[in-house]
């Protein structure tokens, strides 16, 4: 496997990288997620224009065909910088619009960063079952109501349109039965309760209380979602595996630098055998997640078993990378790593986030050793 970036995809992160240095400090951000709405339309249209949004869209919807690599490139930056623009969510929806193959002007309109999406997939009761779903989608004359509430929905109330997973058929957490909708969220009947998280980041509990929405909301069959939801949430994985590693970058290299200029008894504490082995197991953490991300995102376009069993293995191994780092920098910081002036604290937060989305380790734990390739070699 070649490790090195193309060119196209270097420029993709340098253009970022400048941007963030230049004009999303962590001053900046603060304004931001402290703003009433959270989020920056200037950050927004900047990403438009640097040709994020159209990056993962394909050609034919006027985007540039980007798969998981090209978006792992992003992602680590966007993580670096702790953007908290609804960027992840909205590229993240996409997948879906783009497996469905019936959403054609919604992809344009998402290339050319005029509607931002979120997904809202789990409910209070699911915790990571993504199949264990109580909203309801009944046939309602031509098209179909939808009935239910979804619960932290990412950048929900910042989004034009979500995409729903209601149960049609089957049991509550049967596969089979679930189907998947493209509702915008101006659609009567739905209700959003947009709030701050703890790393920054926005989301939002959406009620659907009777929502009509006609024939062309539906994503793919009736009752046949499964698949698709799968596979969009392992693409998921894999953009939230690259941010990690771009949060936790970041992370050791202000460690580094701390350890660099903090002076205790005159002498920078960095000199400190001890906290050299501890900057050095952080490292070996930092590559090794490195290596995961990088193989989930060239693994995205292998076969559905190759596909769950790396992007599970990635999850496991880049959360527990993430909790190491995390908790390292906070002590090597003292009591500076847990203030909100130092952007450790908040890289931190995001990772710890990033861990509970779309499955902890646990959970993946559980999800790989279920995978008929573990079982035969076990």
């Amino acid at each position: 496997m070649d490790f090195n970036f193309k060119e196209e995809q270097q420029q993709f992160a340098d253009a970022l990288r400048r941007w963030v240095d230049k004009d999303y400090s962590f001053a900046v951000r603060h304004r931001i997620i402290h703003s009433q709405s959270g989020v920056s339309d200037v950050a927004w249209n900047t990403l438009v224009e640097l040709g994020m949004t159209a990056l993962p869209v394909p050609e034919a919807q006027g985007g540039f065909s980007g798969n998981a690599v090209d978006m792992l490139v992003v992602m680590q930056e966007l993580g670096r910088g702790l953007v908290v623009e609804p960027y992840f969510a909205t590229v993240w929806g996409a997948k879906f619009l783009q497996l469905a193959n019936n959403q054609y002007h919604r992809l344009e309109d998402v290339a050319k960063g005029e509607l931002k999406l979120a997904c809202a997939l789990g409910e209070k009761h699911s915790r990571y079952d993504l199949a264990d779903i109580k909203t309801i989608a009944s046939i309602n004359g031509e098209g179909y109501r939808i009935d239910g509430t979804k619960t932290v929905v990412v950048h929900g109330g910042q989004a034009g349109a979500l995409i729903v997973s209601a149960r049609s058929a089957g049991t509550q957490r049967d596969t089979n039965g679930i189907s998947l909708f493209v509702v915008p969220t101006d659609t009567p009947g739905v209700v959003i309760r947009d709030y701050r998280t703890i790393d920054g980041q926005r989301a939002a509990t959406v009620q659907f209380n009777h929502v009509a929405v006609p024939a062309s909301a539906l994503l793919g069959k009736m009752g046949g979602g499964w698949d698709m939801l799968e596979e969009a949430a392992d693409y998921g994985v894999s953009l939230l595996c690259a941010e990690a590693v771009g949060a936790m970058d970041a992370l050791f290299n202000a460690t580094l630098e701390y350890l660099k200029t903090r002076k205790q008894f005159n002498i920078a504490i960095g000199s400190f055998q001890a906290l050299q082995h501890r900057m050095a197991d952080m490292y070996i953490h930092l590559e090794q997640a490195r290596s995961m991300a990088m193989l989930v995102a060239a693994r995205m376009s292998c076969d559905a078993e190759e596909r769950r069993r790396v992007a599970s293995a990635a999850k496991v191994r880049i959360g527990q990378a993430a909790k190491f780092i995390g908790q390292q920098a906070v002590q090597l910081h003292g009591g500076m790593g847990v203030t909100d002036e130092l952007p450790a604290a908040h890289h931190f937060k995001r990772l710890t986030m990033i861990e509970q989305t779309l499955g902890d380790v646990d959970h993946h734990l559980e999800r790989f050793a279920a995978q008929r390739g573990f079982q035969q070699h076990s």
